[in-house]
């Protein structure tokens, strides 16, 4: 009892667990972006010749449906990396003042506690 108190009474109980990930998340994302661009390009650029080598009819217009799909889903996979970038240090202030609002009401809850654990009732009274 005592050290789940002591520790929901701490101001910032995920930020020691929360800190490595950030960081690496931090690191991680720039080279995270740049590979994308350059697999997509690659990528882009291979269908772009597909589709200028494609004879019939049916080959175009199935070499014309890849690029297309692939730009779409490289362009959302970028909205989406950059997006986490972004997202990131709102998250963590989140975190920190959801944890810290949260953790105030606790030793609210555990001064409750202790004022009636204190209550002697040993004694006796005589009506």
């Amino acid at each position: 009892m005592y050290m789940l108190t002591f520790f929901l009474a701490k101001a910032d109980p995920f930020g020691e667990m929360t800190k490595p990930i950030i960081e690496l998340l931090d690191s991680a994302l720039n080279p995270i972006i740049a590979l994308v661009v350059a697999l997509g390009t690659i990528y882009c650029v291979f269908l772009g010749a597909k589709l200028a080598k494609a004879e019939e009819p049916q080959e175009r217009e199935k070499a014309k449906q890849h690029l297309k799909n692939s730009i779409i889903g490289f362009l959302l996979i970028f909205v989406l990396i950059v997006a986490l970038k972004v997202g990131v240090g709102p998250l963590q202030e989140w975190l920190k003042t959801s944890t810290s609002s949260s953790s105030k009401g606790t030793e609210t809850t555990t001064k409750k506690t202790a004022m009636v654990t204190d209550i002697d009732f040993t004694t006796t009274y005589d009506l």
